[in-house]
């Protein structure tokens, strides 16, 4: 499948920097070649089961999710990549055979490869998608230097000659709005924010936030930057006003309440051993700077200022809390929030002999021991979080017991997937783990996400008896799936039509005759 003129690793420590060079070109080929061949063998499962029952393609996890399904378990990738992987596998395919040979070949690199099939996906007619298809075959190996832009710019070109009403001209800066917070699981605290607004909507937030940040009073320790992230948090939770982070307790910007402690709602699941922890003095303002005396070496000087030593609560190394939405909470945090009035529940685990509940639905109890156990979905690479997903009976119910044993945690969408797609297969374990079966009998397993922070959580909670053989429910229980009001498809031709009809002022002034 690769090249075997390539050195392989051992060899590139004795290969000239030429050498060195050519094995970056050449494996970077046999990279793309390998992709190409990922997804056509993805655009071949689409193809085995693209026929479905008619009345699947109203479901509201219809037959696309489950083949994103498998793709997703097998490259043990998200639900949504696996979707965009298997839309530009059939593309390529089926619509651009000939940029799929290139792609193939390792000419072009997956990343052009994507561009290609963006960039084309409004055409329409089958002859104009052909003409496009070889003329960028024919001009593809040349767009690999160009910048991202440039490239776009090229495909464009040649979409524009063939079919202008199929160039991506929707606003796309307007379009692309949008605001990425990145719960990043690190042990600092604190999280990624970006995104695109309005330029209005962004003045406004600007300046408001500046407002809040020079409300607090002159003894505040916090820092410009720091009061005016503080502030958009205190802006989410519904303050109108930033609480000032002084100790003078006849502040006038000083609250008796913290609108952050009780305006959401964020679980956060830790140790009762952190509990105690202190506040981090330093964890706003600049870093203490060292006096520098007649005795301070040019060295000292020039060298940085090191660290405050944290408070020894801090010292652990683990995770003191996991916000159950994603990311960490350090112990000087976790303190500040309790201090400014976050509300204590305590999650215990239900033992090894207790006995299954009698309704369907879990006590308030269990399902908290259940979701703080698995903290997200238990499908294989979901991490959609614990407090967004259903509770599940891995064992149907009545059957199957209300027992901790028995649940877990399952998005709506893979809830869908397991009960109504009836080839899929999952058995529990007592410590929660989770094994899915496929219905080309690939076996994933899964284990609860508390495993590595709160193993306390996963010590078994007892064996079930096993219950007998289930037959699954008939076809008929098919109507309780809810549904689309339009199916896949008839999506993506609206959203084509719609576009191309952006292009049409664009394409009736080009057809205008000059004037005269």
């Amino acid at each position: 499948m690769f090249d075997s003129d390539l050195p392989d690793i051992d060899a590139l420590a004795r290969a000239d920097d030429a050498t060195v060079i050519a094995a970056i070109t050449g494996w970077a080929r046999a990279e793309a070649a390998a992709s190409a061949r990922r997804l056509a063998a993805t655009a071949e499962l689409v193809h085995r089961r693209a026929v479905g029952p008619a009345d699947h393609a109203q479901w509201s996890c219809d037959n696309w999710d489950a083949m994103a399904a498998e793709v997703a378990a097998a490259q043990s990738i998200s639900h949504g990549m696996a979707s965009g992987q298997m839309y530009l596998g059939v593309a390529l395919r089926d619509r651009l055979p000939r940029v799929a040979a290139l792609f193939a070949d390792g000419t072009i690199s997956a990343r052009l490869a994507a561009n290609i099939v963006w960039h084309a996906d409004l055409i329409k007619d089958p002859e104009t998608l052909r003409l496009v298809d070889v003329t960028l075959a024919e001009d593809a190996a040349r767009f690999g230097p160009l910048s991202a832009n440039k490239t776009a710019q090229a495909i464009d070109a040649v979409v524009d000659r063939y079919d202008p009403g199929a160039l991506r001209r929707t606003r796309a800066a307007a379009r692309s709005r949008g605001v990425v917070i990145d719960l990043a699981d690190d042990e600092s605290g604190t999280a990624g924010l970006w995104g695109r607004l309005y330029s209005t909507d962004a003045a406004v937030l600007d300046r408001r936030l500046l407002q809040m940040a020079h409300d607090v009073c002159d003894d505040d320790p916090r820092t410009l930057a720091q009061r005016r992230a503080d502030a958009l948090g205190a802006l989410a939770a519904g303050a109108a006003r930033l609480t000032c982070g002084c100790d003078n307790p006849d502040c006038p910007a000083r609250a008796e309440g913290n609108e952050r402690a009780a305006g959401v709602v964020i679980h956060v699941v830790a140790e009762a051993s952190v509990l105690d922890g202190q506040p981090d003095p330093h964890m706003s303002g600049e870093i203490p700077s060292r006096p520098i005396t007649s005795r301070t070496t040019l060295r000292e000087a020039l060298a940085p200022d090191p660290e405050p030593e944290p408070p020894a609560a801090s010292a652990n190394r683990r995770p003191a809390a996991l916000i159950t939405s994603g990311g960490t909470v350090p112990v000087p945090l976790l303190a500040e929030l309790i201090r400014g009035g976050a509300q204590l529940r305590p999650v215990r685990h239900p033992g090894n002999d207790i006995a299954p509940e009698s309704g369907y639905r879990p006590s308030a109890a269990l399902d908290a021991f259940v979701r703080c156990r698995d903290l997200t979905c238990r499908f294989p690479n979901c991490d959609r979080p614990a407090e967004c997903c259903d509770v599940d009976h891995t064992i149907p119910h009545p059957i199957g017991p209300t027992h901790p044993s028995n649940l877990k945690c399952l998005c709506r969408k893979h809830h869908l997937l397991k009960t109504f797609w009836t080839a899929w297969r999952d058995e529990q374990r007592p410590d929660g783990t989770v094994i899915w079966t496929t219905p080309s009998s690939h076996t994933y397993t899964t284990r609860p996400g508390s495993r590595l922070f709160f193993p306390t959580l996963c010590v078994p909670t007892g064996e079930l008896p096993v219950a007998p053989a289930i037959d699954r429910p008939p076809n008929e229980r098919g109507l309780m799936m809810p549904k689309r009001r339009r199916t896949r498809e008839q999506d993506r031709i609206h959203r084509i039509n719609a576009e191309r009809a952006l292009n049409a002022v664009y394409v009736a002034e080009r057809n205008q005759p000059p004037p005269f």
